[in-house]
């Protein structure tokens, strides 16, 4: 019988010994304080012959310098989860996107090449990978126990979280928020696969077209191009006046905002972008961007979102 779960990502070892270290100190801690009261009950209870005078003779020093040491330790272990924390939230530059969509009952997945899971989820060993994570009703949980993540996926919204897989195998994914009456079948696969097998998964698995593709389709028949023009060129309302930003080399660039402030257009900004222009539009541009929230459902927006990245790949160099 195994007592502990496999650690399958290259993180999962750090996030084992930052627990195992705030147990062990608390415990600790634990131990002196109720040890000082059980011996403090013993010498002193009532009837025993302890010396009780020489009050002006104490010191707090002592009690200063284990409170302080206390409190530097947690202190200590504070730094070190807040960074673990940022890392585990900053995917590097290389990392795999894959869109995950929860809804009531089942994981939905989509690869970049326009593969396609439910509940179960296929990864390549050794190559970070990116989730841009949300939900198409209410409020749900992603979690693979042996990767050591844990997260939620909220509707309205992207979540990101990032993870390199390094150990072959199958794990267990769950949903651990209670989120309905189909929450006990939200469970599912994660399958790690050495490269080489990964490639021939996803050619056995290729769909028609790929997410920007497919992507491209949408983008034109919901009029986007109508503004924007076909390859994200932007559009113009006359000769002189533009009326919409161009889309080429969006994608990761800094965006000054009508409101003074300056957004990164990732996932997060071009889904707003689409469903709350208003919120989120670029300095210089008339608000004639319509919203097409209730028109276009998650999965969808994914797709969109695909085509849009995929214009940065014809930014000037």
């Amino acid at each position: 019988m195994k007592l502990w779960l496999p650690q399958a990502t290259t993180t999962a070892p750090e996030v084992d010994y930052l627990i195992a270290s705030l147990v062990l100190i608390s415990c600790l801690v634990l131990a002196l304080v109720f040890g000082l009261m059980l011996l403090y009950m013993v010498k002193y209870r009532a009837g025993s012959p302890a010396d009780r005078g020489g009050a002006s003779e104490k010191t707090w020093r002592l009690e200063t310098a284990w409170t302080s040491a206390t409190l530097l330790v947690f202190f200590g272990l504070f730094i070190w989860g807040a960074d673990l924390y940022v890392r585990l939230f900053r995917a590097p530059p290389d990392a795999m996107t894959i869109y995950v969509v929860g809804k009531q009952g089942m994981w939905k997945v989509q690869h970049p090449g326009g593969q396609r899971e439910i509940n179960a989820l296929h990864l390549p060993a050794g190559r970070p990978v990116r989730l841009v994570m949300t939900s198409a009703d209410v409020i749900h949980d992603f979690a693979i126990p042996a990767f050591r993540i844990k997260h939620d996926v909220l509707p309205g919204r992207y979540e990101m979280l990032w993870f390199a897989a390094n150990e072959p195998g199958t794990y267990h994914l769950f949903c651990t928020q209670l989120c309905g009456t189909g929450h006990a079948r939200m469970v599912g696969q994660i399958a790690v696969m050495p490269p080489a097998d990964f490639q021939r998964w996803l050619q056995q698995n290729a769909a028609g077209e790929t997410l920007a593709t497919a992507g491209k389709t949408l983008f034109i028949r919901h009029g986007c191009s109508g503004c924007h023009g076909i390859g994200g060129v932007g559009g113009k309302q006359s000769a002189s006046i533009v009326n919409a930003p161009p889309l080429t080399g969006l994608y990761g660039s800094p965006v000054p905002l009508a409101n003074g402030t300056v957004a990164t257009a990732d996932d997060r900004y071009l889904r707003d972008s689409i469903l709350m222009p208003e919120k989120s539009r670029v300095a210089g541009y008339p608000p004639v961007m319509p919203s097409f929230a209730g028109q276009i459902g998650e999965e969808d927006l994914i797709r969109i979102v695909a085509y849009i990245k995929s214009l940065a790949a014809e930014q000037p160099q």
